[in-house]
C-alpha cells in the first residue's frame, strides 16, 4: 500500500522513486498515521474519561443516577468509593461503587 502512495506521489512529481524518498516517505506516513490516530481516538477518549471522572466525582445526596447496569434511583448517602441509593415506591437501598453511575439524569438541586 505505501508502495503504491510512494509510487503515485513520484509520478505526479515526475520523476522515478529513489531508494532514499522511498524510506522517507515510509517515515513521514507513519507520522501522519500516529498524529491522526491521536486527534481521533486518543484525544476524544481522555476527554471522555476526565468529564466521567468529573461527574462522578461531583455526585451529590439527592441526585437520581442510572447505573451502568440500568438501574434507576436517588443517591441517598455517598461515602469514598460507594454511594447508598434508594430505588422503587418500596424505598429499597442498594450499595454501589461510585464506578457504577452512568449518568447523573436529575441534579439534587434541579428536582427542589
Amino acid at each position: 500500500m505505501l508502495y503504491l502512495l510512494d509510487a503515485a506521489a513520484a509520478g505526479a512529481e515526475g520523476a522515478v522513486p529513489s531508494a532514499g524518498s522511498s524510506g522517507l516517505m515510509t517515515i513521514i506516513m507513519l507520522v501522519l498515521m500516529l498524529v491522526v490516530f491521536y486527534f481521533f481516538m486518543y484525544k476524544p477518549q481522555k476527554k471522555q474519561e476526565k468529564e466521567t471522572a468529573n461527574m462522578r466525582n461531583s455526585l451529590a445526596v439527592g441526585d437520581e443516577i442510572t447505573t451502568i447496569g440500568g438501574i434507576i434511583g436517588k443517591i441517598i448517602s455517598i461515602k469514598d468509593e460507594t454511594i447508598l441509593i434508594e430505588t422503587s415506591g418500596d424505598r429499597t437501598k442498594i450499595r454501589l461503587l461510585k464506578s457504577a453511575v452512568r449518568c447523573v439524569d436529575v441534579k439534587a438541586e434541579d428536582a427542589e
